[in-house]
């Protein structure tokens, strides 16, 4: 039986080096197709809480916590922005 948590997800394995990398890229990735519009944070966030399953959000979500190194800036804030 799985064990509740507060989001009501099973607490996913970690990520190895190479996945985690993965992720990063495809967030950077949405957020430079998306930096042409000038509420590109919004947007990318918008992408990744209606495309993204809930484990990956919150795998990147607990990059941005540990610095983020990798995202862009526009990636960063849109991760900031679901933390919040």
């Amino acid at each position: 039986m799985p064990i509740p948590t507060r989001n009501g997800y099973v607490p996913a394995l970690p990520m190895t080096d190479t996945e985690l990398d993965h992720l990063v890229q495809m967030a950077n990735d949405i957020a430079r197709n998306l930096d042409v519009y000038p509420d590109a944070a919004a947007r990318t966030a918008d992408h990744l809480r209606r495309f993204w399953a809930p484990a990956l959000r919150e795998r990147i979500v607990e990059h941005r916590r540990t610095g983020g190194a990798g995202l862009s800036d526009t990636a960063l804030a849109a991760v900031a922005s679901l933390d919040a």
